[in-house]
């Protein structure tokens, strides 16, 4: 696992880089509020449910997208959690590749059609609000940072994904889970039985640049394009979950 890993992380800090993110805000690069400077996953045995923390030097999700007016080469912000967790942990059916939890922004469309973030009656209009997934990425050297959400034919019924799912045929989830933001510190509150029961994993935290492709054949759905900080500095997974 830990040469997986290390392979990955060479892939995305690789300086031979293939096809970009065009959309990416050129700020980011630099911005305080990407770079993680620690993170847990604590459990709380009293109700049954785990909190993800990322902790970043600036504000924790004021950087955010700008919208670009449609899907294709939609913007996409992330904090993500790479883990060793399976894909049956969180719902899918049985699948190679990283099973991640990852916290998201894009102004361009709401993926998240069963939950109203924003409290103001329209389900569909709350995209740039942070929100979580679950998906599997798997590694595509099409994209600059390597890693791309992993992807299906649509027509396939062995795959089978949870049923708060947003619709695509991508490993990927929409679970609702509430998301909040404090200074510098961004959390997640994932109950249990929403994962399997499972408490025993590695993982890791990523903040990284996505973007949607609904045009070009030859490249993924939704890849990442560039990766602004590791918690851990190499993607070795080594955190734990705590008490």
């Amino acid at each position: 696992m830990k040469i997986y890993y290390s392979a990955l992380f060479a892939i995305l800090f690789s300086p031979f880089i293939m096809a970009q993110g065009g959309n990416e805000d050129t700020s980011f690069k630099a911005s305080a509020d990407l770079k993680i400077i620690h993170t847990s996953v604590i459990l709380d045995d009293r109700l049954d449910q785990l909190v993800f923390s990322i902790e970043v030097e600036g504000q924790a999700g004021a950087s955010v997208p700008k919208a670009v007016g449609q899907m294709d080469g939609a913007p996409v912000l992330g904090y993500v959690f790479p883990t060793s967790l399976k894909a049956t942990d969180v719902g899918f059916s049985a699948t190679e590749g990283i099973v991640a939890l990852a916290l998201t922004s894009h102004p361009d469309f709401d993926d998240t059609p069963l939950w109203d973030e924003d409290n103001d009656s329209d389900y569909a209009n709350d995209g740039v609000i942070w929100h979580p997934h679950w998906v599997v990425l798997i590694e595509d050297k099409r994209v600059a940072g390597g890693l791309a959400v992993k992807q299906f034919k649509s027509d396939n019924k062995e795959v089978s994904l949870p049923p708060t799912n947003p619709g695509m045929p991508m490993y990927m989830d929409s679970p609702g889970f509430p998301v909040i933001t404090r200074g510098n510190t961004m959390r997640v509150v994932v109950p249990l039985f929403r994962m399997n029961h499972q408490t025993n994993f590695k993982f890791d935290a990523v903040a990284a640049y996505m973007q949607v492709n609904g045009s070009k054949s030859d490249l993924p759905m939704l890849g990442v394009y560039k990766v602004y900080s590791v918690a851990s500095g190499n993607l070795s997974l080594p955190y734990q979950v705590s008490k």
